[in-house]
């Protein structure tokens, strides 16, 4: 395997070409005119990401330069043909945030006006799905949390405030949009965050002997946990919530319904309260070109990480080849981590080259929130099954 760095000076971009050989002698019988049946997997034999910028990504789809483009952000002139389709997935959370030294947030009730208030706000906005419950129909376990989620949204149906009597704190394209969120310091009422999916996920997970550890990183209680247990500030529910993190994470329950109702339990304590609330969430669109005979023909993506994910590189299959090709990708990011053993490739370039770098034995399930064999396995049956 090698790997071949450049630099494309009229594109300003950076990009690793990155070479697979590989060779077995298998003992078969082959009839001529005729392939195998069954292929372990479509891993093209070279592979090359660049660094693109959002602007130029959309004629570099069309022309066939990518066949796809890794991130968010491309915006199109016009209606992009046929032949470029998006893949969707959990873009980002929103989050609310009641400030405690506000006077109209003082006591609990409060502060769960001020969330209702901005959330009223919030549903008008386009790329927004309001849903305040942190478990999304994006993450495998969802269906364990969705008569919550459906509780959530009663209890936030009306509004006792006005958004228009509140100081909002925001940034980004919410600050863009509303000249008026852009109060700063310590003079807000509510503030509105939004955090990438992606990230929270890719932060928390690391490899080990080849594995994505921990392995309850794609659920939706463990990423409430990471959005929401900063904000406990009574001491029976960080209790609670400590003692629910003990036993999901140790394995201490007895099956599947004892667990489930653990992580219900969790994902309560934790939203139960309304200094800081999840809002709703944000669809990421990322586009590949499909078109024959420059496009893609079979797309594996993570319905939280979308294509950055191993499941894509190990499923991709290009619409010329019956196996393998050469696969061209853009992404959105540099290279900028310090890729080496103890400051690792954290960056979204470097963890896309460790994707198609690495062979895990485990990837991304595409139903759930658990993980699936690679490759095909001979795995021993079990009497009726």
């Amino acid at each position: 395997m090698g790997i071949e760095s450049c630099t494309d000076h009229n594109m300003q971009r950076s990009c690793v070409t990155i070479l697979a050989f590989g060779a077995a002698a298998i003992a078969t019988i082959a009839w001529a005119g005729h392939e195998l049946p069954v292929y372990p997997s479509y891993y093209p034999h070279e592979i090359k990401l660049s660094t693109v910028a959002p602007d130029q990504a959309p004629q570099a789809l069309k022309d066939g330069k990518i066949q796809a483009y890794i991130g968010p952000g491309l915006k199109f002139s016009g209606t992009p043909s046929i032949d470029i389709q998006a893949v969707e997935s959990l873009g980002s959370f929103v989050t609310v945030r009641s400030n405690p030294r506000s006077p109209r947030a003082v006591e609990e009730g409060q502060a769960c006006d001020v969330a209702g208030a901005v959330m009223h706000a919030l549903a008008t906005e386009d790329d927004m799905v309001l849903h305040p419950y942190p478990v999304t129909p994006f993450h495998g376990d969802y269906l364990y949390h969705a008569d919550l989620a459906a509780a959530a949204k009663v209890r936030f149906a009306a509004a006792a405030l006005s958004i228009d009597d509140l100081k909002i704190k925001a940034s980004g394209d919410l600050r863009q949009r509303h000249p008026r969120w852009s109060t700063s310091d310590n003079d807000w009422d509510a503030e509105i965050e939004e955090v990438d999916a992606g990230a929270l996920m890719s932060d928390a997970a690391f490899v080990v002997d080849g594995l994505i550890t921990p392995p309850w990183v794609r659920t939706g209680w463990f990423q409430a946990e990471r959005l929401l247990r900063d904000s406990l500030d009574d001491a029976d529910r960080k209790q609670r919530v400590e003692s629910l993190l003990a036993q999901l994470k140790t394995g201490d329950f007895t099956g599947l319904a004892d667990r489930i109702n653990l992580e219900r339990g969790l994902v309560t304590a934790l939203s139960s309260g309304c200094r800081k609330v999840v809002a709703g969430y944000t669809v990421r669109r990322e586009y590949a070109n499909v078109e024959y005979t420059v496009g893609i023909e079979n797309i594996g993506y993570d319905a939280l990480a979308g294509l950055h994910s191993p499941m894509f590189i190990r499923t991709v299959k290009l619409k010329d080849f019956p196996w393998n090709g050469w696969l061209a990708l853009g992404i959105a990011s540099s290279p900028d981590s310090a890729w080496n053993p103890i400051g690792g490739m954290t960056d979204p370039f470097g963890r896309m080259m460790g994707f198609a770098l690495n062979d895990p034995p485990l990837l991304p399930s595409a139903c759930d929130a658990g993980w699936m064999p690679n490759r095909i396995s001979d795995l021993p049956s079990s009497h009726g099954q």
